[in-house]
């Protein structure tokens, strides 16, 4: 067999995804994220697929969830789509803005989760349940804090309903251990977002720009 071809056949079997390496599994090709440079700095070129993914600001209303439209309304708009579900937003998803980017009303999920006893809030349980029900595609919400105990229950729920979990977290949530894949904070300036991707797997850290309206 020509060298050419060896070398072809053993590049298309160094990137199977089944095949563990030192470094880690062959990265998945991701969900296009709808902005190009972001893409291009993320492993697999976008969105996990499945796992559980942190976004840190210093508030809601960052452009959080903007940064997720795209892939929202993809997901919504597929032919097998399931339900994208919001844990107990700390404000009303505005269904007019949703469906001018051309997501599925019919497919966005409001879930209301008071928290539990002790303090522990109950939106990482619901959004635990909705991950794991197969019934929801991704999943959303923003606890103010979250233990390793509890995120190791949601990365493994995203990794048996095969669905994609989003948690908003504080800044400061930057100086705990995770059992996120993808961790990334954002500020916002007048017409720019800023995106520090601080761990994934395969990644490198960076700072990249958006622009934005």
């Amino acid at each position: 067999m020509p060298k050419a071809a060896q070398h072809s056949q053993l590049e298309t079997l160094l990137q199977h995804p089944s095949l563990w390496r030192a470094r880690g599994a062959a990265p998945l090709a991701g969900f296009a994220t709808g902005f190009a440079q972001l893409d291009a700095a993320l492993p697999g070129g976008g969105w996990p697929r499945h796992g559980l993914v942190e976004i840190l600001t210093a508030g809601s209303g960052f452009g959080e969830l903007a940064l997720w439209a795209p892939l929202v309304t993809q997901l919504t708009r597929s032919e097998t789509a399931r339900w994208c579900a919001f844990v107990t937003p700390p404000f009303e998803p505005f269904a007019p803005a949703w469906s001018a980017r051309g997501a599925r009303l019919d497919r966005l999920l409001i879930v209301r989760a008071p928290h539990s006893g002790g303090g522990t809030p109950g939106s990482l349980w619901a959004l635990e349940q909705c991950l794991l029900s197969g019934a929801c595609g991704i999943g959303f919400a923003w606890p103010q804090r979250a233990g390793m105990t509890e995120l190791r229950r949601l990365a493994l729920a995203t990794e048996r309903g095969a669905s994609l979990g989003v948690l908003i977290r504080p800044l400061r949530a930057a100086l705990e251990h995770t059992a996120a894949v993808l961790r990334i904070a954002i500020t916002r300036t007048a017409t720019h977002l800023r995106l520090q991707l601080l761990k994934g797997r395969g990644l490198s850290p960076r700072v990249i720009e958006l622009a934005w309206p």
